[in-house]
């Protein structure tokens, strides 16, 4: 291990220019001559759109357009075109059981006829100024037929027209049996609510349209440029070589801006029209509406035990509310397939997506792993309450043990390696689980009860197979990536410098990425699926042992050695034996001056998945007297495979458990019953502060993936993968002696009080 390569906890290279301002968002685009778009949104979650009257509207100062659905039509738009099913194998399969194809609908960027859902976008108004265009789009009256709108995902499985998936996955026919000779059945019934990821900017796109060339240059932030670039395309229905997409900074993604937004195509297009760069900036209320939800998933779930509290057998209705359009499949295919999460035991699923007329929902940090591993975590924690089996013991008892890796889960998922209990030990010394009693006669001396809980977890990575790196040194003895992948905080300028560093022994300051810019790039996927440094650096590397052979061969020539006799180290080229050497520079240098590019590339197309896995342990304190729920310590012990910079992952870890906490205990996209979104604001969207949460204490575990041949995981979703599971167990422990059995998220103090008093009131009644 080099002190700046693999392994060493380098400090992010790109902090220093984002904390002094030196960061390009989304809304620091500004283009010569541009004007300004709003988007009319509509007020009702399902309606018919009788007609729009612009006339006022195109009567006000500086406007410049009045666009609408029926425009966007006769232009030959073309809808969105998301592509909602898991990308590639490993991923489970979910058909229909009917054999029919699942029900995918995509929307228009403009609504035409119809809008299914509040805040979809009906008309967009392009003026000089973004005050005019604020002002004309109040003018714009929108005349609706209001329709009956369906929110809950239960109503809407109840009729065929909103059922987009229904499939059923795993061992039936064994399941049924474990359950007819179970000594012991726990049932859990629960709803994972919705979220949305809330990155610390809020959306904007500029775009300008070259009338010679018919290009078209959208600057707006997202997961990935390439992708961006391809769907903008299909949008305006040309040729993706006459689209350019450009991404810098991204202020947080979490997963929701990896999907294709109407806005930017809607500036592009606008652009065209009224020939001008046109810019939108979205606020924070258009985030919420328009921002795709995460989770949203309803389970009936029972784990079956033998007397003893082995597995027999675990079986699912999993029922997916996917909103108003099919963005995405993925995360009820994702936890579907890791439903036995660490365990060994045989399982079956039904599951479900259903259409509503509510925002789509979309793959959020962990998609789909963190609603079964919280919906699992509780059933064990539920049976042992119920029937007396150790918490600890009931788990280790039940894991996969190293020996069976690879192993082959009930619905055909392989996980390639791991201890699971020996990581289990590790987190318990950790947190100190033997001296929790002690700390709970502490809390209760203070008038509050005390909780632990405890979860494990297993991921499951793939997404996109397709990556591929450029890597080129430069005769100041700088290097530069070129790569798809795409930051939103993730420190890639430092990690990938650390894999040049480690393989070409240059200085990681020396190192310069490009992953934003489709006229640089030509492939690759973004940032998903903890695929960026599981699949980047393969490519890297690939690149690095290019640069390495042409090196020596150009070497070779300029010592007038044989090519036999040079070797690489520590970033110069060396005759073996002798101090007779030449710096990687040098050689890049004497390439240039012959014609030639000390270069390389790599390329990858990996149809394998990831499994990276953790234990995870939080403490809390509840006040009985007004529900308040403290998370005070929490412990995290997480396998990356291999830790390319264990600062950064331990920051990932962080972020994570925050983000977990959130939903644990305040976070709630929340409808009312016809539809209209309650949550629009920061004042009824609560977030964690800073003084919400302890110091976590996390550590990492590196046991090699046996599927990527640096033996990389990803490591940035762990922190978030069992946190649910882990704090709301904390949460009814420290309950469980005033008989409170199950609280379902967010445990808000109204719900954690409600569930105390309600238990009473049942003692009561008992006694």
């Amino acid at each position: 291990m080099s002190r700046s390569g693999i392994g060493a906890s380098l400090p992010r290279l790109e902090d220093a220019r984002l904390l002094t301002g030196g960061g390009c968002y989304s809304d620091d685009f500004s283009l010569p001559g541009q004007v300004h778009g709003i988007v009319v949104r509509s007020p009702h979650p399902h309606a018919r759109i009788v007609a729009i009257d612009s006339a006022a509207a195109n009567a006000k100062p500086g406007v410049l357009a009045v666009l609408t659905g029926a425009a966007a039509t006769a232009d030959g738009l073309k809808p969105i075109p998301h592509a909602p099913a898991a990308m590639s194998p490993p991923d489970i399969r979910l058909d229909n059981q009917d054999g029919s194809p699942h029900r995918v609908r995509r929307p228009m960027i403009l609504a035409v006829e119809v809008v299914s859902h509040v805040g979809e976008p009906v008309v967009f108004v392009v003026a000089e100024t973004p005050d005019q265009a604020k002002d004309a789009a109040e003018a714009v009256i929108v005349e609706y037929e209001p329709l009956a709108a369906v929110i809950d995902a239960s109503a809407a499985a109840a009729s065929a027209d909103h059922v987009a998936i229904d499939a059923r996955v795993g061992q039936r026919a064994e399941v049924d049996s474990a359950f007819a000779a179970a000594a012991h059945v726990v049932r859990l019934e629960t709803t994972v609510q919705r979220v949305t990821g809330v990155p610390m900017e809020p959306r904007a796109a500029v775009a300008a349209y070259d009338v010679a060339s018919g290009h078209y240059t959208l600057y707006a932030g997202c997961g990935g440029a390439v992708r961006q670039k391809r769907e903008l395309a299909i949008v305006l229905g040309v040729d993706p070589d006459k689209v350019r997409a450009v991404a810098v900074d991204v202020g947080g993604n979490f997963g929701t801006r990896n999907y294709f937004f109407p806005e930017c195509a809607l500036v592009s297009w606008a652009a065209r029209r009224v020939g001008r760069p046109v810019k939108w900036t979205g606020d924070r209320l258009e985030m919420f509406l328009g921002d795709y939800h995460g989770r949203g998933t309803r389970f009936a779930t029972e784990l079956a035990l033998g007397r003893d509290g082995t597995f027999l057998g675990l079986r699912s209705d999993n029922l997916a509310n996917v909103g108003a359009y099919t963005a995405s499949f993925v995360p009820l295919t994702k936890g579907t397939q890791l439903m036995t999460s660490l365990y060994r035991l045989p399982a079956a699923a039904r599951a479900r997506a259903v259409l509503t007329h509510t925002q789509s929902t979309a793959p959020y940090r962990s998609a789909g792993r963190p609603e079964v591993m919280f919906v699992i975590e509780r059933l064990i924690d539920m049976a042992a309450q119920r029937h007396g089996f150790d918490r600890v013991a009931l788990r280790r008892a039940n894991l996969v043990p190293a020996a069976a890796m690879p192993y082959t889960n009930a619905f055909g998922i392989t996980y390639d390696s791991g201890d699971y209990a020996d990581a289990l030990d590790k987190v318990l010394s950790l947190a100190d689980w033997s001296g929790f009693a002690a700390r709970g006669e502490v809390s209760r001396a203070r008038g509050l009860r005390r909780g632990i809980g405890l979860g494990g977890y297993v991921e499951s990575q793939s997404g996109a197979p397709q990556e591929r790196a450029e890597v080129t040194v430069q005769r100041d003895g700088g290097v530069e990536i070129v790569i798809g992948t795409l930051s939103s905080g993730q420190g890639h300028s430092t990690s990938f410098a650390q894999l040049v560093s480690e393989w070409l022994g240059v200085p990681p300051h020396l190192v310069r990425l490009v992953t934003g810019d489709t006229a640089r790039l030509s492939v690759g996927a973004g940032s998903h699926s903890g695929r960026s440094l599981r699949l980047g650096a393969v490519t890297i590397k690939q690149a690095a042992d290019v640069i390495v052979a042409k090196g020596t061969r150009l070497a070779a020539d300029l010592l007038e050695a044989a090519e036999t006799d040079i070797g690489f180290v520590n970033g110069a080229f060396t005759v073996k034996g002798t101090d007779r050497n030449i710096a990687l520079a040098a050689v890049a240098t004497a390439a240039a001056e012959r014609g030639e590019a000390l270069d390389g590339t790599g390329e990858v197309d990996s149809r394998v998945g990831s499994y990276p896995y953790g234990w995870h342990v939080c403490e809390v304190e509840v006040d009985v007297e007004t529900g308040l729920v403290r998370i005070d310590r929490y412990t995290a012990l997480d396998d990356v495979g291999r830790a390319v910079n264990p600062l950064i992952l331990h920051g990932q870890t962080h972020g994570g458990i925050a983000q977990g906490a959130g939903q644990a205990l305040m976070e709630w996209c929340r409808y009312d019953r016809d539809g209209h979104l309650l949550s629009g604001t920061f004042m009824d969207y609560a977030l964690p502060r800073a003084d919400d949460l302890p110091s976590f204490l996390s550590a990492l575990s590196e046991v090699p993936s046996t599927n990527n041949p640096l033996g990389f995981r990803g490591g940035g979703e762990g922190g978030i993968t069992p946190a649910l599971g882990v704090i709301t167990n904390a949460v009814v422990d420290a309950l469980s002696e005033l008989g409170v059995t199950h609280i379902d998220m967010p445990a808000t103090p109204e719900r954690v009080w409600r569930a105390i008093r309600s238990s009473s009131r049942q003692r009561a009644s008992a006694e």
